[in-house]
């Protein structure tokens, strides 16, 4: 079983929930952090010390204050760490169950496991742990319909970042000038209607509205 693990989340009362699950697997070698940047620090050196962690469970939302990050979010301290220390074990904790993170995260950045923390949350982290350790992937009951083959997932991140525009009520020459200002192509106004109608029929949506409903409904956005 691991022998040193680090847990990144801002929240005690979370912390001491893992804790439990660890100590209860007899892993007694376990340190804690509130920030990103301090994970990725204490990580950093503990390679360079020759005592590395063996696995790494974080949060993905950490709460913002006067100090300034490297790593604004759980999201990319991951897959900074991924990149690279790909032999690091990684276990994301967290409320957030959006499909198309968990699937970047599990299929694009190799996260190793991802729990939903709830009522069942801490149960699961015990075999995300296990799973983890004997070279599987573990995802939450409630997502793992996100590593699902099926064509309904097959929806990129411009995809998403479209309908996320849509759904924020702009037209799609609004969309257009936003993506131009932003430097994301593509952002002509026919590549954007092609896009859109190509969603529309993928999702079998009759309209806009009914498009964003239905990706809402699958947690894509």
């Amino acid at each position: 079983m691991f022998q040193k693990v680090l847990i990144s989340d801002d929240l005690g009362s979370i912390n001491q929930g893992v804790l439990t699950v660890l100590d209860s697997m007899s892993i007694k070698n376990v340190q804690q952090v509130q920030y990103c940047d301090e994970a990725y620090l204490r990580i950093k050196k503990a390679i360079l010390d020759d005592a590395p962690y063996d696995l790494l469970i974080t949060d993905l939302s950490f709460v913002t204050d006067h100090r300034e990050e490297q790593f604004a979010s759980g999201e990319e301290l991951v897959i900074a760490l991924k990149k690279e220390h790909p032999e690091l074990k990684i276990i994301v904790y967290s409320v957030e169950d959006r499909l198309q993170r968990v699937r970047s995260l599990i299929g694009t950045h190799k996260t190793n496991a991802y729990v939903c923390k709830g009522r069942r949350g801490l149960i699961e982290l015990g075999k995300a742990i296990k799973a983890a350790y004997n070279e599987e992937v573990y995802v939450s009951p409630q997502v793992e319909q996100a590593l699902s083959p099926k064509t309904n997932l097959e929806i990129d991140d411009f995809d998403i970042e479209l309908v996320k525009l849509l759904s924020n009520g702009l037209s799609q020459d609004e969309i257009s000038a936003h993506l131009k200002s932003n430097n994301i192509t593509p952002s002509s106004l026919s590549s954007i209607e092609k896009r859109l109608n190509k969603l529309r029929i993928q999702f079998k949506a009759n309209n806009a509205i009914h498009l964003i409903a239905i990706v809402k409904d699958l947690g894509l956005i």
